[in-house]
């Protein structure tokens, strides 16, 4: 095993993690101010991916393609949080449940009727298709280093927003005391459209970025949907910074895991099991570090006691 492909391995899991954390954060948000199981954001992903393949495909520019899945993305929510989510506020979990799932599939059928049942493909950007060559060598390939740069950024900007300005001030508080917050004057319907259409927004923009790496497809979202859940609960639920922390623990864990363990069971047993051994192993990775944070943080690394 060579430095340059553990290297390589590494920002794979940082450039996977980065996805996750645009996922999970419009995720952690929606759960920690409303209080909403929303199984429907992997769908939001989806319409961000095909969004982005469509107006790409159309005009020829990845930019604009960006610009229809934060749109497309932000709408959706904004239209789902308006329509259906907002009579489920005062319901049960299982209300919650129920409803979103029905989302899934209305989403997933009115994509397929839209689009068609055959993927969609999403070109890399020209500047961005071949690789960043480091000092020493190392090469790597420079749309996946966008990925990580702008991922990054999009945390340090949601941060600044949560911590530093008048909107991040309200949603703190409307996640702390919902019903004082109300009392003070502040139009919390109004809050809670901003964040699930902020929330959306973001799932649509991490679909749009992986949409150029894999087939957009219908049922995309539902597998990220899964690790996006994985990584509130090891973060903390409302933790935006736990999310972040998060995403790149399950990244590495995930990707690292995929590597490393095969090659771990090849020094004591034949190739093809070590394979199939290291393989299944890595699979169950992300729930084995699940299960050790909450044994140690049953909140969470970043959440708050309840």
């Amino acid at each position: 095993m060579s430095l340059s492909l553990l290297l390589e391995q590494i920002l794979n899991g940082l450039q996977l993690g980065v996805m996750l954390f645009l996922m999970s954060a419009g995720l952690t948000l929606v759960f920690g101010v409303m209080g909403l199981i929303n199984l429907a954001h992997g769908s939001l992903y989806m319409i961000g991916a095909f969004a982005a393949a469509a107006v790409a495909g159309a005009t020829g520019s990845f930019l604009l393609g960006l610009g229809a899945a934060l749109a497309a993305a932000a709408v959706a929510g904004v239209l789902v949080e308006t329509l259906v989510i907002r009579r489920l506020y005062a319901r049960d979990h299982l209300d919650q449940v129920l409803a979103t799932f029905a989302l899934i599939l209305i989403f997933s059928e009115g994509t397929r009727w839209l689009f068609g049942s055959f993927p969609l493909y999403l070109d890399i950007p020209a500047p961005l298709k071949g690789p960043v060559t480091f000092p020493g060598g190392f090469a790597y390939p420079g749309y996946r280093l966008a990925i990580i740069t702008i991922g990054l950024a999009v945390a340090l900007a949601l941060f600044w927003l949560i911590a530093r300005t008048r909107v991040g001030v309200r949603i703190r508080a409307g996640q702390a005391d919902r019903e004082m917050v109300a009392a003070l004057g502040v139009n919390i319907a109004r809050l809670y459209t901003m964040v699930f259409a902020l929330g959306a927004a973001l799932a649509g923009l991490a679909g749009a970025l992986v949409g150029a790496l894999q087939s957009v497809q219908v049922g995309m979202g539902e597998p990220v949907l899964i690790l996006a859940f994985v990584i509130i609960v090891i973060g903390g639920i409302g933790s935006i910074r736990g999310a972040f922390v998060a995403s790149i623990l399950v990244g590495l864990t995930d990707t690292l895991g995929r590597f490393l363990l095969p090659l771990a069971f090849g020094m004591v047993m034949e190739p093809s099991a070590a394979n199939i051994v290291g393989t299944a192993l890595a699979s169950m990775a992300i729930y084995i570090l699940m299960a050790a944070v909450l044994v140690v943080r049953p909140t969470g690394l970043f959440g708050a006691a309840t």
